[in-house]
């Protein structure tokens, strides 16, 4: 196997080992981004998988033997020699040291929108279970009941009501 696959091959399994797939699921919160997370997955395990079983391979070495009796010692000599002469170049990464100052700002930002979205989903919880409290006690609560939750909603009609307006 080449180096520069096995390379690549590597660092995709490690890269699949520290993705916290159930955990970036939990945080999805519509269908359509489910599908599109599950299809994201999909592809990204199939890529892994290509690139695991393509790559971590050894190729067959060639039987230059086999070939020396059918084509003559001349050709396959020199084949051989150009195929060693062969040297593949070593992968030299110039794309991370640019993005990554980029990807970690934009992991800050998403921690920030992390923790407004938990905040704002915890006061929408208290506001969806005021509702419903007051949706169960609306039938038997008196005007007082009411207005001691709401004192501005009281103070409104008190100042409607001493200003002798009444609404038309």
């Amino acid at each position: 196997m080449s180096g520069v696959g096995k390379k690549v091959a590597d660092v995709a399994f490690k890269a699949s080992k520290s993705i916290d797939w159930d955990g970036m699921a939990k945080m999805i919160v519509t269908d359509e981004a489910r599908k599109e997370f599950s299809s994201l997955r999909r592809a990204f395990e199939e890529v892994n998988s290509t690139l695991q079983t393509k790559f971590s391979q050894e190729p067959e070495p060639i039987d230059w033997e086999y070939y020396r009796k059918g084509l003559g010692s001349r050709i396959v000599d020199s084949y051989k020699e150009y195929y060693e002469s062969v040297e593949i170049p070593k992968f030299v990464d110039k794309t991370t040291a640019e993005y990554k100052p980029k990807f970690d700002a934009l992991l800050v930002e998403l921690k920030e929108a992390e923790q407004k979205s938990l905040k704002e989903s915890e006061r929408l919880e208290k506001e969806i279970a005021e509702v419903q409290e007051l949706k169960t006690k609306l039938s038997t609560m008196t005007a007082d009941e009411y207005f001691e939750k709401h004192p501005e909603l009281k103070k409104k009609f008190d100042d409607e009501i001493r200003n002798d307006y009444w609404g038309y």
